[in-house]
Formats: structure tokens, C-alpha cells, sequence
């Protein structure tokens, strides 16, 4: 059997995860953490590019990674234009987008597909790629419309790692994903709730500043009329109420903290409060899936519900007390992203999934 070397790249806020996996197997897995003293320095996340791309090449470097033997280097995908699900290779356009668009929603996933393809740029046999990423839009056309035309909904979610877990169960049950129905609940510092109907993810709340469940650090929906008042007030900067959406709302507006082990704690502890924000939060996430029950007329094979607060048993066990009618749960603790962008590039490079053009 070939084997390939793939080099996974995935940025996050403060943190840079890096892997290699030849094949399937991983032969290293690190997170680049960075201190928030060492990230003051850089205006905006896109200047942070040299930085990050120097922080993995000396880890490879100190790991003692063979560069030059890589054959593909794939990037968590960034805040792109609307795709479908799949494989990208980065190309000029793509590169273009996630450099222009990074300042328009600053997220450093922009800088996965810059920093795979520059890396890629420099060694002999290697393709840069992207891979589902968090713009990915299958949305029916009844999903998208809004009360006001000019605002209509938007597809971005967890898509990697939704997608990855909706396949790991498809094939637990030996079938395929384009055979079943679904719903996929990642639980993370943002939440996404996605209707998969046959493969497709045809209605899903947007997770970075949009409606669904509150969450840890998201508002999630808000009341229209109180939001335009508080943007209005005079006592708010425009960024100032950006972050009440996104970054200090959900359960950091409430309880100052953004981890929801840290609120489970406090509620086990007898904080009363602590105890009523999590179910709420678990509430809503609960209220979303029946939500997606409706939109798949009921035909409903599994819910999976993933990502970091999976692992959180309080969580979990409000979710189960007004879903568990449903049937059929799954818990998928945590999250997979590295191994999910490594297998899809694998595919591609093996020749059993079609490589997409930007």
C-alpha cells in the first residue's frame, strides 16, 4: 500500500494545532499555544501569518519531521465565500478571499489555507488543500429567508467536524451518510445544530454571530427590538457590541467564564445560578433539535451530538431529559478536526474522492 505523508494545519484563537499522519496513522500532534501576551503584539489576526507559519515549521523542525517527504499539507478552511462540502486545493482566488475577507470576520481558520499552501509552495512533491470548511452551505432555499430581505440566513457552522461524525456513524450502522437522516449537535465554544438529510446539511443555525442556543462565549438569539435599542444606546462601540455576540456572551456575559466545566463546577458546588445558565443553554440546544425534527418530518435516524461539551455530563443530561423521546441518541465526546482534514486529503490523494476548485 502507497503511503502518503499529510501535514494537518489548524488555527485556532490562541492556539495553532498541528499534526502529520502517514496514512491514517499520526506520527505527531501538538497544540502551539499562544499566550496572549505573545498574540498583543499583532494588530489583527492576519498579521499573526509569519508568526504562526515560523511556530510550525520549528515544531516540525524540533520533532524531527522530515519536511521534504510531505505530500500534502491541508489547512482548516476559513470564512471563505458559500461552498459545498469537500475538497478545495488552494489556488490564487482562494488565497485572495481568505486574505481580503480576514478582515472583514476575523477568524484565524483564514490562516489554515494561506500557511498549508506556503508550505506546500516550498517542497518538491506536495498539494496544499482546505477541507469542509466552516462555510459550507447546503441550506434549501426555505431555509435562507428572513423577515427582512436584506438580511437572510447564512450556512456557517462546524462543518468538519458535523460531517466527519455523521460518516464515523454511518459507518458504525454500515451505511452510507447519503442514505440517512441525521441530526448533528456540536457543543463547543460556539454551537451549530445541523439537519442532515441524505448528505446534505439543508438547515443549520449560524454559529459565529448569528441565532440558535446561547453558548459558552456566543449570545446566540436575541431579542430583535432590545439588541437594536442597545446598539442605538450611545453606551456601545460598534466592536464593543460585536463581542457581546460573539466572544463575551452566553455564559462569559453571565458568569464570567467561557468554560463550561468551570460553570459544572460551580453548579455542583451549589451555585444556583451556574445551575440554571447551563440548563438553559442546554435548553435551547434541546428546543434547536426538535426544531430540526420538524424540518426532516420526523424521519430521523440518529442525533449525535459532538464537540467539547459532550464531555460535560450535566449538559448532556439536560439535552437527554427533552430529547431522549426522540430515540436513537449518540454522544461523540470531543472532536476530531485533525484526523477529519488528514482522511479527507488521503481520499484525494489515494484518487477515491474528487479534489474541488475554489
Amino acid at each position: 500500500m502507497e503511503k502518503f505523508k499529510i501535514l494537518v494545519i489548524n488555527p485556532g484563537s490562541t492556539s495553532t494545532k498541528i499534526a502529520v499522519y502517514e496514512n491514517i496513522k499520526s506520527i505527531l500532534l501538538k497544540t502551539l499555544r499562544h499566550p496572549p501576551e505573545e498574540l498583543a503584539k499583532y494588530d489583527d489576526i492576519p498579521s499573526q501569518y509569519e508568526f504562526r507559519k515560523e511556530a510550525v515549521l520549528n515544531e516540525l523542525n524540533h520533532a524531527g519531521i522530515e519536511v521534504e517527504s510531505i505530500n500534502a499539507v491541508v489547512g482548516r478552511g476559513g470564512l471563505l465565500r458559500p461552498i459545498p462540502s469537500g475538497v478545495y486545493e488552494v489556488n490564487e482566488k482562494m488565497k485572495n478571499d481568505l486574505k481580503s475577507r480576514s478582515g472583514k470576520q476575523q477568524h484565524a481558520s483564514n490562516l489554515g489555507g494561506l500557511i498549508a499552501d506556503d508550505i506546500a509552495g516550498s517542497l518538491p512533491k506536495a498539494r496544499a488543500f482546505i477541507a469542509d470548511p466552516v462555510v459550507v452551505d447546503e441550506l434549501h432555499d426555505v431555509a435562507r429567508i428572513t423577515g427582512l430581505p436584506e438580511l437572510p440566513r447564512q450556512s456557517i457552522f462546524h462543518a468538519l467536524n458535523q460531517k466527519a461524525v455523521a460518516r464515523n456513524y454511518a459507518r458504525s450502522v454500515e451505511k452510507k451518510y447519503e442514505e440517512l437522516n441525521l441530526i448533528v449537535a456540536h457543543l463547543g465554544g460556539g454551537i451549530s445544530i445541523g439537519a442532515h438529510f441524505k448528505g446534505r446539511v439543508i438547515d443549520v443555525n449560524n454559529a459565529l454571530d448569528g441565532y440558535g442556543p446561547f453558548s459558552p462565549e456566543r449570545a446566540g438569539t436575541l431579542p430583535s427590538g432590545g439588541l437594536v435599542d442597545m446598539c442605538f444606546s450611545g453606551k456601545y462601540s460598534h466592536d464593543e457590541m460585536r463581542k457581546k455576540v460573539t466572544g463575551k456572551g452566553g455564559l462569559m456575559a453571565h458568569l464570567g467564564t467561557n468554560q463550561a466545566h468551570e460553570a459544572e463546577e460551580r453548579a455542583l458546588n451549589g451555585d444556583k445560578k451556574a445551575e440554571l445558565l447551563l440548563h438553559a443553554m442546554s435548553y435551547q440546544v434541546a428546543k434547536n433539535i426538535g426544531a430540526c425534527v420538524s424540518v426532516l418530518q420526523g424521519e430521523v435516524d440518529a442525533v449525535l451530538i459532538t464537540g467539547g461539551m459532550a464531555q460535560n455530563n450535566t449538559v448532556v443530561g439536560y439535552i437527554r431529559k427533552y430529547i431522549d423521546w426522540i430515540g436513537n441518541i449518540k454522544i461523540y465526546p470531543g472532536e476530531d478536526e485533525m484526523s477529519a482534514l488528514a482522511m479527507n486529503a488521503l481520499e484525494v490523494l489515494k484518487g477515491e474522492m474528487e479534489c474541488k476548485e475554489y
